[in-house]
């Protein structure tokens, strides 16, 4: 087969998480590879923090090219899949043909590593510090109330609300009552259940613990993106928009789907539209430049 992509999920999610883009895709002709990283699912969940590094979670997408034999792939990824794919773009770009990130743009790297950043910006209690700063407590509640915080983290057109004192992420694994509207059925949400109640969430929330880690394993890598890229946002997204991303990434598209953070899942078919359209573009260019 050729015409690789690989599509990376983000957290706290699953390979399933691409149900909708995985059958368009293959009716398109791709090659759809879809990995649960490592800490997910049945991939493997090594005890070291340092092991879900950035050098590690990239090098596994490398991996996965070896196995099957390819040089390079297009990468999609969402959320912290994001983050990896921007990193792999970084660490080997040789192995990167084109890239398309939902949610999170380009991660730019400032003077100060980005944990110690979030705690002077954001606090103490900003789940990214709180992840670093107090290792094992919330991962502790989340797998005490897996299917209460699945499901009360996988909602859709929720409330605007005021900031709330204390950890959200923990409150919201301990709330009774979930806001908005489910984003999936009882039966996909169980999927997600299933995985997270067979692994626990240490693995996953181990990426988190290594930001500060990765901005320096990222510090003698070129920061600007060469390969062409599609920027997915959702407008009502959690996650900001890059004011700046061009600056990094000066072969970017973006578009901006009405939707909040679980975009593909949210938005399924305007996700694959867009995908599919930039995709067919990319292929037109890339003929027309071959042309003799």
């Amino acid at each position: 087969m050729g015409n690789p992509i690989v599509l990376c999920h983000g957290w706290p999610e699953h390979a399933f998480s691409w149900r909708y883009q995985v059958p368009v895709l293959a009716a398109a002709g791709y090659h759809v590879i879809v990995p649960n990283q490592r800490g997910y699912g049945n991939s493997s969940r090594p005890a070291e923090v340092t092991d879900y590094d950035i050098e590690h979670l990239t090098g596994d997408l490398v991996a996965l090219l070896d196995h099957y034999g390819y040089e390079k792939a297009t990468f999609v990824g969402h959320d912290w899949g994001a983050n990896v794919v921007w990193g792999l773009t970084l660490l080997h770009p040789t192995r990167v043909d084109k890239v398309i990130n939902l949610s999170l743009p380009y991660p730019e790297r400032g003077e100060t590593p980005w944990i110690e950043f979030m705690e002077q910006v954001l606090g103490g209690d900003f789940y990214f510090v709180h992840f670093n700063r107090q290792p094992g407590v919330a991962d502790a509640v989340f797998d005490q109330n897996t299917s209460r915080f699945l499901r009360n983290l996988y909602r859709k057109n929720e409330p605007a609300r005021a900031p709330q004192p204390g950890m959200a992420l923990i409150d919201l694994a301990r709330a009774e009552a979930p806001l908005g509207e489910p984003l999936m059925s009882d039966g996909e949400l169980a999927v997600f259940v299933s995985a997270f109640e067979s692994t626990g969430f240490t693995g996953s929330v181990n990426w988190y613990r290594n930001l500060d880690r990765n901005w320096h394993l990222l510090a003698d890598a070129d920061p600007i993106i060469h390969q062409p890229v599609l920027m997915i946002y959702g407008d009502r997204d959690m996650v900001a928009k890059s004011a700046n991303l061009a600056e990094f990434v000066p072969g970017v598209e973006v578009v901006s789907l009405d939707s909040g953070h679980w975009i593909q899942q949210e938005k399924p078919e305007e996700t694959n539209q867009a995908i599919l359209k930039w995709l067919e573009q990319q292929a037109v260019t890339s003929r027309l430049v071959q042309r003799p």
